[in-house]
């Protein structure tokens, strides 16, 4: 097997393309199957944990053999999860991969997921989810709901989930009421990403360890005082294509040393929002930004005072390059790339 303990740069990639975890060779590369595995899948003798039943146009999981610690069983046409399949490795198995199927939560049987306790990857993308389905396993460090019905998430699912680093429920039906205290309790959660949904603010009580949280097309249209100051270890925040506007940001709200990262763009804002200036990335494209507040990027400017942004874009806006004051340059003496067309 190939399992990965990817740092914060790995995640980041895999949040933005969108790609999962288990890429491997092709099968028939791996060697002959072992005599314990499920007819209708492959257990090759040189990795013994892993079971791939992946591409097979299977209607049910079948029965796992004692051993399996990795499951592959995405792009199939699974309707239901019945009850016993898991029965061999309910304290084994790791990975449990069930992307590209047509799940829904009625048809998974209680004595299936819900004794999985040494999962620690939960891959249930793209399939008829309505709300998330959640093993009991202590070790779960990654779960991938994308691309499902997701129309709540009860609170106290994750609370003792202390090794869940990475959340994943873009693409769903989830509102601000529906995920309300959905994820409070992982205290080493690094990414969360709740895009495509229709949420008007972002999620509240969120692990103060979050380095990385996306809330892209959604209806927000505002961003409580204080909300980034109860994450202090956040580096990248996207919430692009939205509906915030000037009156929904309070003053200061992205001054905050920690942020690398602020993708403001395709909202409705007419200034420039006040940043700190340690930002090195800040997107405000498409908004109908008027004028070229440099107060806004430095509140002094000096030998030691300047702004650390690297890439601004203002593009698609109401202003132009001749918009931006004289001094601009002492001020954004760092920025190799700045956008206005």
């Amino acid at each position: 097997m190939f399992p990965l303990r990817v740092p914060l740069l790995a995640i980041l990639v895999s949040v933005a393309l969108c790609q999962y975890d288990y890429d491997y060779p092709p099968v028939s590369m791996l060697g002959p199957s072992g005599p314990n595995c499920n007819q209708e899948c492959d257990c090759p003798i040189s990795f013994p944990s892993a079971m791939y039943c992946d591409s097979r146009k299977l209607k049910f999981v079948p029965i796992v053999p004692t051993g399996i610690k990795y499951l592959y069983l995405q792009n199939n046409q699974i309707q239901e999860i019945k009850a016993g399949v898991f029965d061999n490795v309910t304290d084994t198995l790791r990975w449990l991969i069930l992307d590209h199927n047509q799940i829904t939560n009625g048809k998974i049987e209680k004595g299936t997921i819900d004794k999985l306790t040494a999962l620690e990857k939960l891959f249930f993308s793209y399939n008829d989810l309505t709300e998330p389905i959640i093993p009991p396993s202590k070790s779960l460090d990654e779960l991938k709901m994308m691309h499902n019905k997701l129309s709540k998430f009860p609170s106290g699912l994750l609370t003792d989930k202390e090794n869940l680093t990475s959340v994943n429920v873009q693409f769903n039906q989830l509102t601000s009421d529906a995920i309300s205290g959905a994820f409070k309790g992982p205290k080493k959660m690094l990414s969360l990403d709740v895009s495509h949904n229709k949420l008007k603010k972002l999620p509240a009580g969120v692990p103060s360890s979050l380095e990385i949280l996306y809330a892209d097309f959604n209806d927000i249209d505002s961003v409580g005082a204080g909300y980034l100051n109860k994450l202090p270890s956040l580096q990248y925040l996207r919430i692009s294509n939205n509906k915030l506007v000037d009156s929904g940001l309070p003053a200061g709200v992205f001054n905050v040393t920690s942020l690398v990262e602020l993708d403001l763009s395709f909202n409705k804002l007419q200034s420039i929002p006040e940043i700190n200036e340690q930002l090195e990335q800040l997107y405000l494209q498409a908004n109908e930004i008027n004028k070229f507040d440099l107060g806004s990027l430095c509140k002094f400017v000096g030998p030691l005072n300047y702004s650390h942004l690297k890439h601004l874009r203002l593009d698609a806006n109401n202003i132009t390059h001749s918009s931006m004051p004289p001094e601009s340059s002492n001020c954004l003496r760092q920025a190799s790339n700045i956008m206005f067309e």
